[in-house]
């Protein structure tokens, strides 16, 4: 009776939404429960290291607090009373709202919601299906990616680069617009090994001296949304000092003459009057970029979510096609692998059953469309239901006050399926308890790496919990909505799906664990000519023909800057908001994912703003003070924090705590816009203007 129960090793990919899509080594313990997740040395991308928060997902997956059986809400919406009801009595009653919305506004009127809580393509995607077949209003996804997609692939043509395992073999490596300490802990991995043995440099830009550039050998503080201007800085250094490889340039870029050109202006004077950067670092930057060979760009979202965000990635992603960095190994640039997967996904969201004429809401824009804005509605008929599955809108969204006042409307049904009491949850009529990821089979790409993998069901869920395709099922059955796909299980649609791709079947992917899907290195590096159709790098962007998903020309994309330049169109700081603020990402949270841990919110503790002492003294406020952050959106309560390592009149506010953590129960997204970034749509989290008082 003494024995040790024998624990199991099994695999898996972790689900979140972050680029690393971590290979997992899982102890299951038996059929309902797991131990210690550790990252998988067997994949050569996670080399075994894995964040803090994954490696306690035991605590999240065994939380007492989960959801476990469906619910109706009987008191007001937002307050929490519920009584549990039976599944049939809930899809039944989803389909009925569903139905009645149908009739009395047509099928528009229904809006079936969601995002990346989970990156598995079956119960990320299927939801799509339910609203192609129905003819549902369709869902347009702008509040990650979209921006720096569109700039990434306006130099390179697509969205791929070189393999980020060459981080290790270069001798300069240069993270930018991202904390990977915080949100992709496995860039440090090949950095840190680059340093260890090969004596390479690692260098951090960004707006605050975050976990990873502490890390760093090279530290670069910008102001908010100037990374444009740092870059044409560093690019007028290249040319004027030689650094600048004309041979390469002349073989793979479309027009150096004229970059060179317009460059002459851009002096490292008139970068640091723009992003605050002292001259003499961009100088010592540029230095060491053209001096480097073998320099890697690791490019991230951070700097992308501003009004000027296509226009910075663009610009950043030049400087290694001026140096012609991509000849060698461990040089180049690399930001997400979108376009090496090749998946079709005909089956997963139903394809072949979209009707183009039905109109795409933009998800940034939720609060608009619940309070009856008629451009956002594209002058269609009201949003009357919704189901959603793997976000929670009413925090993360912007423009949190119309977004509340949307959801609080009586005439509003709205269905949830959650794993936890969110407030999206709270403000639902009818909420479904959802499986996690080791709880059902799903299909997993790495946007960070290179690898696909399958996840299998390793335990069961608890109590009722069903899996975002069961209720799919559940639904399409009621709705009458036919498609072979809800006749399917996971496994067979994975199976189905990795065969039409040309990928094999899912008993050989299962096989490899994990496959590694990377081009060779001449595709990598564009060696044999870079994606666009005349097979140059473009200095000057295209805007209105990246190649891109996107659902049309938006914002004030005839205005971008052709050639790399500053574009002042971010929400520049005035009398009224002498303080620009970002929303940087924490480090125990992954947006709302993990804030209900108790070891996150040991660590993070309190919703806080970072501040300048020197502002702080000029405002009388005090480490600690209580203080209120607001502009023409709204108004959010926070801790202030002293912190000399940003750029006066800077703010920084890190992660997305729940709306009921802060003072008043307004969340920091109260501040941020839903204006769409050009020049396909994109919310601008980091380019907000406040003014800062202390709380009465």
């Amino acid at each position: 009776m003494n024995a040790r129960a024998k624990i199991d090793i099994k695999h898996s990919t972790c689900p979140h939404d972050c680029p690393s899509a971590c290979a997992l080594d899982i102890e299951v313990i038996d059929d309902t429960t797991i131990g210690r997740v550790r990252g998988s040395r067997q994949q050569t991308y996670t080399a075994g290291v894995v964040c803090a928060k994954v490696a306690r997902y035991a605590e999240r997956i065994h939380h007492p607090d989960r959801l476990m059986y469906p619910m109706r809400r009987t008191g007001p919406k937002g307050a929490g009373q519920f009584t549990r009801i039976t599944w049939d009595e809930a899809l039944d009653e989803i389909a009925a709202r569903f139905n009645d919305a149908e009739r009395d506004f047509g099928a528009q009127s229904v809006w079936p919601y969601y995002y990346a809580g989970t990156m598995g393509l079956v119960m990320r995607d299927g939801i799509n299906r339910l609203a192609a077949v129905k003819k549902y209003s369709r869902f347009y996804a702008t509040i990650c990616a979209t921006i720096a997609w569109a700039g990434f692939a306006a130099g390179t043509g697509k969205v791929a680069g070189v393999d980020p395992r060459e981080m290790a073999k270069s001798d300069l490596v240069v993270i930018w617009g991202t904390n990977p300490v915080n949100t992709q802990v496995n860039v440090m991995t090949h950095a840190t090994r680059a340093r260890k043995e090969r004596g390479a440099k690692i260098a951090v830009i960004d707006i605050y001296d975050n976990d990873s550039m502490k890390q760093a050998d090279i530290k670069i503080v910008l102001r908010p949304g100037t990374d444009g201007a740092f870059a044409c800085g560093v690019m007028h250094v290249l040319f004027r000092d030689g650094h600048a490889d004309r041979d390469y340039m002349a073989a793979y870029t479309d027009c150096p003459d004229a970059l060179e050109a317009h460059l002459a202006t851009r002096t490292p004077e008139w970068a640091s009057g723009i992003c605050g950067v002292p001259v003499a670092e961009i100088e010592a930057f540029a230095k060491l970029v053209g001096e480097t060979k073998r320099a890697f760009f690791r490019l991230g979202y951070g700097f992308t979510r501003s009004r000027n965000g296509a226009a910075q990635m663009h610009a950043a992603l030049c400087i290694p096609s001026v140096t012609g960095a991509w000849q060698s190994e461990g040089g180049g640039a690399f930001f997400n692998n979108g376009a090496i997967w090749q998946f079709d996904k005909n089956l997963i969201e139903g394809l072949d059953a979209v009707d183009p004429t039905t109109r795409l809401l933009d998800q940034s824009k939720i609060g608009r469309v619940l309070t009856g804005d008629l451009v956002a509605l594209q002058n269609g008929p009201p949003v009357k239901a919704m189901l959603i599955q793997n976000t929670n809108p009413m925090t993360v969204a912007p423009e949190q006050g119309l977004v509340r006042q949307g959801f609080a409307r009586d005439d509003l049904f709205v269905a949830v399926h959650e794993q936890f009491m969110t407030e999206t949850a709270a403000m639902a009529d009818i909420v479904l308890p959802a499986t996690m990821f080791m709880e059902h089979d799903d299909l997993y790409y790495g946007g960070g790496h290179q690898h696909i993998s399958v996840g299998a069901k390793l335990i069961d869920p608890p109590g009722e919990c069903r899996s975002n395709h069961e209720v799919l099922q559940g639904l399409a059955q009621r709705l009458g909505a036919e498609h072979r796909g809800f006749a399917m299980t996971p496994r067979e649609i994975i199976d189905d799906t990795l065969r039409t791709s040309g990928h094999g079947g899912i008993a050989a992917l299962e096989q490899d664990l994990w496959r590694d899907l990377q081009p060779d290195f001449r595709a990598s590096h564009y060696l044999d000519g870079f994606a666009h159709p005349d097979k140059k790098f473009h200095f000057k962007a295209d805007w209105s023909k990246v190649a891109t998903p996107n659902n049309g020309l938006m914002g004030a994309w005839d205005e971008m800057p052709g050639l790399p330049d500053h574009w002042a169109n971010i929400e520049s700081a005035d009398a009224a908001h002498p303080f620009r603020l970002a929303t940087s990402p924490a480090r125990s949270f992954l947006n709302t994912s993990f804030n209900e841990t108790p070891s996150s919110q040991a660590r993070e503790g309190k919703p806080s703003v970072m501040m300048h002492p020197v502002d702080a003294a000029q405002l009388a406020l005090a480490d600690g003070d209580t203080v209120v952050l607001g502009n023409e959106r709204g108004e959010t309560s926070l801790t202030l924090k002293l912190f000399e390592g940003l750029r006066r009149g800077v703010l920084i506010a890190e992660s997305v705590h729940p709306n009921k953590s802060h003072h008043g129960g307004r969340g920091i997204n109260s501040l941020t816009g839903a204006d769409a970034v050009a020049p396909y749509g994109g919310a601008a989290f980091h380019d907000n203007k406040v003014w800062v008082k202390k709380a009465v």
